[in-house]
């Protein structure tokens, strides 16, 4: 893992050719992965609700649930599919557990259906360790039990199970990358702990902890994430459930002082209620990973200097909600596409009730 500096490129895997549809391909994570597949000589075809912010990829706007956006989306035959799109937030999935189970399992099951019969050989999907639950060891590996706590974790568990299905009887190869907290570059929309803290710093306000602040997740930046996903498609040791997370977790007070480091900045904090049934922590174990030829590049300080150079130009115009709240509606962008269950251990920046602001480039 890197110390400093940029952390080195790992080898390309064998994409070239393939033609890959990405659900979710506007959002945070999937706008990454749609450029490194392209830059590696893959044909994409992205399915999401919003349009991609590059004109030339190739898109299908829709519902991931609607049969019709689906079929539009595999015209032509697909070799792999990256499968982002999904409702994403854990208060949204308490909120509307239909809409949630529509998203995340039905439409799945319909993804998964016509992938095959389109010809997919392999489907890449973004998991999450809120399939798990609370920890029973000293880290989360794939021999966790299934306890998720939140619609959102078991509308996940439920999708592994379906593409467990569709491996053994079908021959689809299905890889879920559990990922932990996801931060890094483009990621302005984002209601995630990295992102409300780069707001705080920018319009100079009060960043609010949930609790004393001792709670620990593990943190795992977009270019690690889509280096995963890319050896995913390719290679066939990836298959059913690998973790996917930085192996080193960190208290929200460590990463509070991380930002104060990286930024310069104060950063005045004040601490409100623990959330109701918050995980203490969250570890994991990201060793599968590591001996299926991945590794992760990027540690924290590199990872927020490289977060911070973006944000320390933006133009910040005013706080506004994202249309349908923080996480992804229905076949829209996965955004962050990971969860520890109850939240990621932080509170929202002191007066601006959770809501994103406006950033401009």
């Amino acid at each position: 893992m890197s110390q400093g500096g940029s952390p080195a490129a790992a080898a390309p895997p064998a994409v070239d050719g393939l033609r890959v549809l990405v659900t979710g391909g506007s959002g945070f994570i999937g706008r990454h992965v749609v450029r490194a597949l392209r830059e590696r000589g893959a044909t994409v075809r992205v399915l999401d609700l919003v349009a991609h912010p590059d004109p030339s990829v190739d898109l299908v706007q829709g519902d991931l649930a609607d049969p019709a956006v689906r079929a539009a989306g595999l015209e032509g035959g697909c070799d792999a599919v990256v499968h982002l799109a999904a409702v994403t937030s854990v208060l949204r999935s308490l909120e509307q557990p239909d809409l949630t189970f529509a998203t995340n399992v039905q439409a799945t099951h319909g993804l998964l259906e016509d992938a095959r019969r389109a010809g997919a050989r392999a489907l890449v999907f973004a998991s999450t360790n809120a399939v798990c639950g609370p920890m029973e060891g000293p880290a989360i590996d794939e021999g966790a039990r299934l306890r998720p706590l939140t619609p959102y974790g078991s509308t996940k568990a439920a999708g592994e199970m379906l593409m467990w299905a569709y491996t053994a009887s079908y021959g689809l190869r299905c890889a879920y990358l559990r990922l932990t907290n996801v931060y890094g570059p483009g990621m302005q929309a984002k209601d995630s702990i990295v992102a409300r803290l780069m707001r705080c710093v920018r319009l100079g306000t009060t960043f609010e902890i949930y609790g004393d602040g001792t709670q620990v997740r593990d943190y795992v930046h977009a270019h690690d994430v889509v280096d995963a996903a890319l050896l995913a498609l390719c290679d066939e040791r990836w298959q059913g459930p690998t973790v996917i997370g930085s192996g080193r977790s960190l208290s929200v007070l460590e990463v509070v002082e991380q930002v104060r480091a990286t930024t310069g900045a104060p950063l005045a904090v004040r601490h409100g209620p623990p959330k109701p049934g918050e995980m203490p922590a969250v570890i994991v174990d990201n060793s599968r990973a590591c001996a299926q030829g991945w590794s992760p590049r990027y540690d924290f300080a590199t990872g927020v200097a490289g977060v911070w150079e973006e944000w320390r130009t933006l133009d910040i115009e005013g706080a506004v909600a994202l249309p349908g709240g923080a996480g992804a509606a229905a076949g829209g962008a996965a955004g962050n596409a990971s969860g520890s269950g109850a939240g990621d251990a932080s509170g929202a920046p002191a007066g601006t009730e959770r809501e994103p602001v406006r950033i401009r480039p």
